[in-house]
């Protein structure tokens, strides 16, 4: 007869189960710290927990209670990257933080703050050489994974948006700065969602695209334009930004193919008269000023 002490555990079992624990314990830790009016809930004169409590935590990331209480509690359930976007988001994790959690949960982080391979030195150094036009690569799903220091200006100042939040239809739908530089703004909104459409096809069920959706459908304005079912490809075209910095521009927007699937390309928008090119220079001009 077999006893209890003489059943062994096997190495990929118990290192599972030390992931779970380090994953419940990070999760504690980073939730203590967050104080209620960094995520605009107020105080209250009753709490006593330090930083949130887990049923905020888990309203803030649309998951039930009792889940993420059995994460903190180290049970042996799973984890989509879905969700686990939505916590390195209300527990507002950095960079490494956002890593850290993603390895813990033996999961890969979708988004784009991750090491995309494909944006070698000499791809960085090909958009430089285009400023003083503004140029970025994005790939099928229209994050923004390089750009030059022209484009950095164009729309808002890209450098201070995390990583993970370059993408060009939430950012779109989401940042006020972004969205005053459109001209025809509404025009805009309803063509990027039938281009998003019409990629998708080709990436039903990936959690990259789970995740970017998920996160669109907060706004009423997408859900409207995404419910239409329209479809539209990419193709050039001229387009318009009052750009803060130096005013009105006129420019035509080309893609740059990298791969013959149509996924990953570099999006250049030269001017299409004198007086923006001239304008383009300036911003360009304003760019290495820092």
């Amino acid at each position: 007869m077999t006893t209890m002490a003489q059943v062994s555990v096997a190495p990929e079992v118990k290192g599972a189960e030390i992931r779970r624990h380090e994953l419940a314990a990070f999760l504690r830790s980073r939730r203590e710290r967050i104080t209620p009016e960094q995520v605009g809930l107020p105080r209250g004169a009753r709490r006593r927990t330090p930083g949130l409590r887990r049923e905020e935590v888990a309203q803030l990331s649309a998951v039930g209670v009792t889940w993420y209480t059995w994460l903190e509690q180290a049970r042996n359930i799973q984890v989509s990257v879905q969700v686990l976007d939505a916590l390195a988001r209300t527990l507002m994790l950095d960079p490494s933080e956002r890593a850290h959690l993603f390895q813990l949960a033996g999961a890969a982080d979708p988004t784009p703050a991750a090491v995309c391979p494909s944006i070698t030195p000499a791809l960085r150094a090909t958009l430089r050489q285009m400023e003083p036009f503004p140029a970025a690569v994005q790939n099928s799903r229209y994050d923004i994974l390089a750009y030059n220091r022209t484009y950095a200006r164009l729309l808002c100042d890209m450098d201070a948006i995390p990583p993970e939040d370059r993408n060009c239809v939430l950012l779109a739908y989401s940042n006020p700065e972004w969205r005053s530089s459109i001209v025809h703004l509404d025009e805009a909104l309803r063509l990027m969602a039938a281009r998003l459409r019409a990629s998708l096809a080709g990436h039903l069920g990936e959690p990259a695209w789970k995740v970017l959706l998920k996160r669109l459908q907060a706004y009423p304005e997408f859900r409207e334009h995404w419910e239409r079912y329209e479809v539209v490809g990419s193709r050039s075209k001229t387009k318009e930004f009052l750009n803060r910095h130096v005013g009105h521009l006129t420019l035509e927007h080309t893609d740059l193919w990298l791969s013959p699937d149509q996924g990953p390309r570099i999006v250049i928008y030269p001017p299409k008269n004198e007086e923006s090119r001239a304008r383009l220079e300036k911003l360009h001009a304003m760019a290495l000023e820092g």
